[in-house]
């Protein structure tokens, strides 16, 4: 679904030293909602979407966004992952399947299967080694809530893995640097609607751990290039899904806890996809302020 920017509204696109808290804003746009950067591998682009496309931007920031040729993909959402060599993106598009593009050009490549018109893929992840995605797969009931669980499919197409089965709504999922887990954020701990948490599950399925549980909803765990640390988004309590225009904060799991780094109003694109420097030193994050306010509240 397309999302507009409200009268007065904008997008920024910052980027946070985690180390030092400090914050740089990268670009800003009024009249293009634009979500969910990626880095690529070298450290030089970042990668946001915006009705329906894809662009870049220089990470130093000074100039307008770079649309990336897609080649025809029907029009994507908010879930694009590069590969690990930067040479391929992969994008969930409105058709409910996920492709493969080639950064420099050329023909896409369809991924994932077809399972019929009532399911949908929604990209979270590539392995490190590049050779599997790990996906959301949504099954729509007539008049029931859809049902989400976790799969993982070789970059190259084959067969489905299926990782979770069972009734808890779950969402983002991102493999760790190990490629031994994959993060993602479930209801299944949740006693009333909503609440999700943070989890992580081994890539065979067999090993499920729980990292947060606290009053918040906490959405979209991205591990860090060393595996030491975790950058979410945390809503209020009481939240439903992972709506847009919201109050959130970003968020840091680390071996001493929880560390609030930013508090800002955003929610749904704000960082949606692996949102990492290559360094470890850095995320990327999208803010969107009303009324001229700016995204770098504290």
């Amino acid at each position: 679904m397309d999302r507009y920017l409200l009268p007065e509204q904008s997008a920024e696109l910052y980027v946070l030293d985690v180390n030092t808290g400090d914050r740089r804003l990268v670009y800003r746009s009024s009249d293009l909602l634009f979500e969910a950067p990626n880095w690529s591998s070298d450290g030089r682009w970042l990668v946001v979407n915006a009705d329906g496309l894809l662009f870049r931007l220089p990470a130093s920031g000074g100039t307008e966004l770079e649309q990336i040729d897609l080649g025809g993909v029907p029009p994507i959402n908010n879930d694009h992952v590069l590969s690990p060599d930067a040479a391929t993106v992969y994008v969930s598009a409105e058709d409910g399947h996920i492709y493969a593009v080639p950064m420099a050009g050329g023909h896409p490549r369809r991924v994932t299967n077809d399972h019929g018109p009532d399911f949908a893929h929604y990209l979270h992840g590539v392995s490190p080694d590049g050779t599997s995605l790990a996906y959301i797969g949504l099954r729509r009931r007539d008049d029931r809530p859809p049902v989400t669980n976790v799969y993982v499919i070789p970059v190259a197409g084959g067969a489905d893995q299926q990782l979770t089965d069972d009734g808890f709504p779950d969402d983002g999922s991102e493999f760790g640097p190990d490629g031994r887990w994959i993060y993602f954020n479930s209801e299944r701990a949740a006693s009333v609607p909503g609440h999700a948490q943070l989890f992580r599950i081994t890539t065979d399925g067999s090993t499920t751990e729980q990292l947060t549980g606290d009053e918040r909803v906490n959405w979209f765990p991205h591990p860090s290039p060393d595996g030491t640390r975790i950058a979410y988004i945390s809503f209020p309590p009481g939240t439903l899904g992972h709506p847009a225009n919201v109050d959130v904060i970003v968020r840091m799991l680390d071996r001493d806890g929880v560390h609030d780094l930013v508090h800002l109003f955003g929610g749904q694109g704000t960082m949606n996809v692996p949102s990492w420097d290559p360094t470890g030193d850095s995320i990327a994050y999208v803010a969107y302020p009303l009324g001229g306010d700016t995204g770098d509240e504290d």
